[in-house]
């Protein structure tokens, strides 16, 4: 199962390398990873999606809570964040293909960023899963590369990630 957690950090320098270390020292893969700083210039927010079960993200959780730069450490619930990732995709693409790739751009609501004479580069922000199914329907017309940023993730309504406040 897919877990996405949402950690603040101090924004300092060798923080990422601490938690990213804290996952390889386990032997656990990391999906997806972004960094960006917060409201609070100080403070970092890390998004970190992995695969595993219940007890070994536990475990994790709790290692990283035990870090120093460490603020807080949230496993976001299912159905309870959104999350989105931005992908920019060049396909192959002739003259006579234009328009249907145009088409399914424009029905992915993606957005079409550079136009060479035989490519196209489109550039779409969604969830995984949509993600994942414009590059299947790009596919038969000639992937020449991807880039995917990591996953963002909030959660829905009022609830927040924050620091505590003494």
């Amino acid at each position: 199962m897919k877990y996405t957690l949402s950690i603040l950090v101090e924004n300092q320098p060798g923080v990422l390398s601490k938690v990213s270390g804290l996952f390889s020292r386990r032997g656990f893969n990391i999906d997806s990873l972004a960094v960006g700083i917060t409201e609070d210039p100080a403070i970092s927010r890390i998004t970190i999606v992995v695969n595993g079960d219940e007890y070994i993200v536990e475990q994790v959780e709790k290692q990283l809570n035990k870090l120093i730069p460490v603020i807080k450490v949230k496993v976001l619930q299912p159905d309870m964040f959104i999350s989105c990732e931005l992908s920019l995709i060049k396909v192959s693409c002739q003259t006579k293909q234009r328009a249907e790739i145009m088409k399914i751009v424009e029905l992915m609501h993606a957005q079409i960023v550079d136009v060479a004479t035989t490519s196209l580069t489109i550039q779409l922000t969604d969830n995984d899963e949509h993600t994942q199914t414009l590059i299947s329907l790009l596919k038969p017309y000639g992937i020449k590369e991807i880039v995917r940023a990591g996953t963002l993730a909030i959660e829905k309504g009022s609830v927040t990630t924050r620091k505590q406040t003494s």
